[in-house]
Order: structure tokens, then C-alpha cells, then sequence
């Protein structure tokens, strides 16, 4: 295993970000946890939908923000949570999400919202428009644990993603 613990991937177009999703999905287990952190219009719930479709979710994901958090059942459920409109961590902790979403893989859109009462180890997706293509991003995956930098390396041996 390497010890790497960021990958860089880069996706020109909606489709090609909820390809990703999709194609990472095929790398995750349950109890694990994404954190996608971006700007409004940053593609967070694009590649989430991708991740819903790996994980063979029956129907649209959509951004949770007035829910806080979907569940949508799959073989693997997936848990999407939004925490946009949280303004403290203790907000944040008395959700239980990783407590909620044992079973399945977590999602969580602004996980800057409160980072304290997140699980400790994650997988922070980092998404950023491209400045040399206006509908392309660029998607720094950063391990926080053993677990994630395994999933980096399976990221980076499926061409993925490649290592910064």
C-alpha cells in the first residue's frame, strides 16, 4: 500500500463528474464517508449522483438541503447529507450521521459547516472549477486513514485519478 494521501482528478463535464462518481462507487464499502466540499455550482450533487448511480440507487439524488439528510436504498444505501444551512458544529454533531449511516456510504455537501463532529476518517473531495476549461473541474481527493488512502490507490490503479 502507498502512503500517499492526495490524488488529483480532473472531470471537463457534468457527465464526465457523475462518471467518476460513478466508477468510485464501485470502490466503496459500508461506513464510509465522502466529504465534498465546493463552492455553490461546484458539481458536489452532480458527483453524487454519480456515486448513486455506482451504487445502484433507484431514481434522481438531489441535494438534501431542507432534509439534511436522504437515505436511498441500494444493495450499499447511500446517505446524502447537506449542511449548508447549519451555522455551528454542535448543529452538525446532533445529526449522528455517521451513527445514521453505519450501514451505507455517507455523503456530506459543506462539511466545512462543522468538520469537528464529522468522522475523523473520511475522504474530502475538494472540487474546483478549472480556470482553462469554464464547464471543467478539478478534484482534489485527500485520505484522512488507512481506509481512504486504500481507496485512493484503487482510484489511481483504475486511472482515476493521479497522485500530487
Amino acid at each position: 500500500m502507498s502512503t500517499a494521501n492526495r490524488v488529483v482528478a480532473t472531470a471537463p463535464t457534468a457527465a464526465r463528474m457523475r462518471a467518476l462518481g460513478r466508477r468510485m462507487a464501485r470502490l466503496l464499502r459500508p461506513g464510509d464517508v465522502l466529504l465534498l466540499q465546493g463552492q455553490l455550482g461546484a458539481g458536489k450533487t452532480t458527483f453524487a449522483q454519480g456515486v448513486g448511480a455506482g451504487l445502484r440507487v433507484e431514481g434522481p439524488v438531489r441535494s438534501p438541503t431542507f432534509v439534511l439528510l436522504a437515505r436511498y436504498d441500494a444493495p450499499l444505501p447511500l446517505y446524502h447529507s447537506d449542511l449548508y444551512r447549519l451555522d455551528t458544529p454542535a448543529e452538525v454533531e446532533e445529526l449522528a450521521l455517521a451513527e445514521q449511516a453505519q450501514d451505507g456510504v455517507l455523503l456530506v455537501e459543506w462539511p466545512e459547516r462543522g468538520f469537528d463532529a464529522l468522522p475523523a476518517q473520511h475522504l474530502l473531495v475538494v472540487i474546483e472549477p478549472r480556470a482553462d476549461a469554464p464547464t471543467g473541474r478539478r478534484l482534489t481527493l485527500v485520505a484522512a486513514g488507512d481506509r481512504y488512502v486504500a481507496l485512493l490507490d484503487g482510484l489511481v490503479a483504475t486511472r482515476l485519478a493521479e497522485r500530487v
